[in-house]
């Protein structure tokens, strides 16, 4: 029913997408889609003659076997020798074919048959078949026809060549069919026989570049890979003090926060090409085909040095070995041992850079986090306000604003939020800014936008009945009240009973500045006002709902990172309970229990007197302030939304 924890965090959304670098001029060539232009097997021109030739031996066969005579029918050819002897020059029957060759004194002209066509000459040669029950009416034509020239039966044979062509034939067809199968299944990357080459994508010329200016929000991370833009660029001017560009480097952080983005800007500064790849995209069911992936793709960065190889989630390949059972584990482990030898046979002469993104640091195997392999880990953190605000200008140009909006709230108004989650919110308030028809984006669109990508979309379909209304209503407001009243709460800046996601209300509570730690008075306070819901509905309607769950659930979770994590209670200490395991059989983390059962009761004791102390504060806090929590219900439920001037 209520979102009462501080919003923010990082939620997986798609980075500022500027497909592609520039290759230098000694890349191959490359077409649209940024990918090397190997000739596949319909580009030989062998495979473009033949065709041809054979066409051309076929035709040429057809040809002379007719002997230049042109076909004409069985009819017409009986008409000549009966209606026209003296025409007839010579005549050649022969066997086997049933064709008559006629040798006329003049030319031949065929009459039109139909209206509209016209007659047509056909020359002095001419050519008919029979079939064998015409085969004695023929033979008394010719003989009453006594050409000049006299006639002749020929009972033909093939000569040499045209049976071993005939006999061959089939063949050169059955192996030019097998060769471009072949062709087709071994040349290409897509091939069916492909599967071990490396299915990287490369940025092209035609793609728009990526530079360190479409970067904001990540000083740090910046002048991190400032120094290897500059080695790619002028290698000479580090070789000359002896110093050697590191090998890769690890971009570690939340997903969003830029991590592709900033690899892209490196090979765009740089003007080197960039191949792309996923780390699930080097193993598949085939064993060996990931190692072969892996070699494939430094042999193409190796041709086109200098380049840089970037390698997005490599957590999916690089994770510890050894964990784990299976096949898929030996696969990966294979890929993984492939990965650090390539690695290893780095030339310092290449110029070929690894770049690796993982949201999992941890999981990575030690072997690639040592010296010389990923030299560098760059770690790419959510912003603080002043780098959500330079996020917010790069993503606010083209888009058409009011005067009033003031970027530099918009940043105050979204703690925790990643470069992602911020461009997410000027797309979604230029979404609403067109769907209402407007021209200029206003701060009610960004407010709209806000919530959406912290609690999801408004459900205007949902409609609640009074009673549920009113339990909304003195539900958040016991939130609001609560939270107000704490000494080291942040401040409420609103409340709504407008349901939204998967809740019918919230409560938005945001720190004024950036936090980078938490007191013990602070999670105090946050367990107070995350009870403060189940309160005001006990206080009000002495029956509580099920809309409290998921406070209850959070607030729990609070309290025993308090009593395990943080060793923020008496009677447990300042210790740390339970070791994580970064791994588990199913590739999950998990928290192995190295404490007795004593300790563990302790636990649940403390945690259930932080939840008992929350919720009696909670109670006191709205039973003394009853006539504040009345009016707050009820302006909710006029207004369904109080902002931080209106509370």
């Amino acid at each position: 029913m209520s979102d009462t924890g501080q919003p923010g965090g990082s939620r997986p959304a798609d980075t500022k997408d500027k497909k592609g670098t520039s290759p230098s001029g000694r890349s191959p060539k490359r077409d649209k889609g940024g990918r090397s232009r190997k000739r596949g097997p319909l580009g030989s021109p062998l495979m473009w003659a033949a065709p041809v030739v054979l066409l051309a031996l076929l035709a040429w066969m057809v040809l002379s076997a007719m002997g230049g005579f042109r076909a004409i029918d069985t009819s017409d050819g009986l008409a000549i020798l009966k209606d026209s002897p003296e025409t007839v020059k010579s005549v050649t029957v022969i066997d086997g074919t049933q064709r008559v060759e006629l040798t006329l004194t003049e030319s031949y002209t065929r009459k039109a048959k139909e209206s509209g066509q016209t007659d047509q000459k056909l020359g002095k040669k001419v050519q008919f078949t029979f079939t064998d029950a015409q085969a004695e009416q023929v033979d008394k034509l010719v003989q009453d026809a006594k050409p000049s020239g006299g006639f002749n039966s020929v009972v033909p044979t093939a000569s040499w060549w045209s049976s071993m062509l005939q006999l061959m034939l089939p063949m050169l067809l059955l192996l030019g069919l097998m060769w471009y199968l072949m062709g087709r299944m071994t040349g290409g990357r897509g091939g069916a026989m492909g599967f071990g080459k490396s299915k990287a994508k490369v940025g092209s010329k035609e793609m728009p570049e990526v530079t360190f200016d479409d970067v904001a929000g990540e000083d740090e991370a910046v002048e991190e890979l400032e120094e290897i833009r500059e080695f790619l660029a002028e290698p000479e001017k580090f070789q000359a003090v002896g110093a050697k560009i590191p090998k890769g480097v690890l971009l570690y952080g939340p997903p969003g926060t830029g991590k592709t983005l900033l690899a892209k800007a490196v090979a765009g500064e740089a003007g080197v090409p960039f191949f792309s790849m996923s780390g699930s995209e080097f193993v598949e069911m085939f064993v060996g085909v990931g190692a072969s992936r892996v070699r494939d793709l430094f042999e193409q960065a190796k041709e086109n040095a200098p380049a840089i190889i970037f390698v997005d989630e490599i957590d999916a390949v690089g994770r510890h070995r050894g964990s784990g059972t299976g096949g898929g584990h030996d696969e990966r482990e294979q890929t993984l041992n492939q990965l650090l030898v390539e690695m290893d046979g780095f030339d310092a002469s290449t110029n070929v850079i690894l770049i690796a993104a993982t949201n999992r640091p941890d999981v990575l195997d030690p072997a690639l986090l040592r010296p010389g392999r990923f030299d560098r880990q760059v770690a790419v953190e959510a912003p603080d306000m002043a780098g959500r605000a330079a996020i917010l200008r790069v993503h606010a140009k083209g888009k058409p604003m009011t005067r009033d909006v003031d970027l530099d709230q918009v940043a105050k108004r979204t703690p925790g939020f990643t470069g992602a989650d911020l461009a997410n919110v000027l797309n979604e308030a230029a979404l609403l800014t067109a769907r209402s028809n407007a021209q200029l984006i206003d701060n009610r669109a960004l407010d709209e936008a806000i919530d959406r990508v912290i609690a999801g979309p408004q459900k205007r379909t949902r409609v609640m009945n009074d009673h549920e209304k009113a339990v909304t209503a003195y539900h958040e407001a016991g939130h609001a009240l609560c939270a107000a009243a704490g000494a080291y709460s942040d401040p409420v800046t609103k409340v709504t009973i407008l349901p939204r996601g998967k809740a019918l209300g919230y409560t938005m509570v945001m720190p004024s500045d950036d936090k980078y730690s938490t007191t013990r008075n602070e999670l105090l306070d946050q367990l107070v006002y995350a009870m403060g819901g189940r309160a005001a509905e006990e206080l009000v309607f002495r029956d509580p709902t099920t809309g409290a769950s998921n406070d209850i659930e959070k607030a729990t979770a609070t309290a025993r990172k308090m009593v395990t994590d943080y060793g923020m209670t008496r009677s447990v200490g300042a210790v740390k309970l339970g070791t994580t395991e970064n791994e588990t059989v199913l590739g999950l983390s998990a928290t192995q229990r190295d404490f007795s059962e004593q300790v563990a009761a302790s636990v649940d004791v403390e945690v259930r007197e932080l939840m008992d102390a929350a919720h009696r504060e909670a109670w006191e806090i709205l039973t003394r302030n009853r006539a504040v929590l009345e009016e707050l219900a009820t302006q909710l439920l006029e207004k369904e939304t109080l902002l931080e001037k209106d509370l």
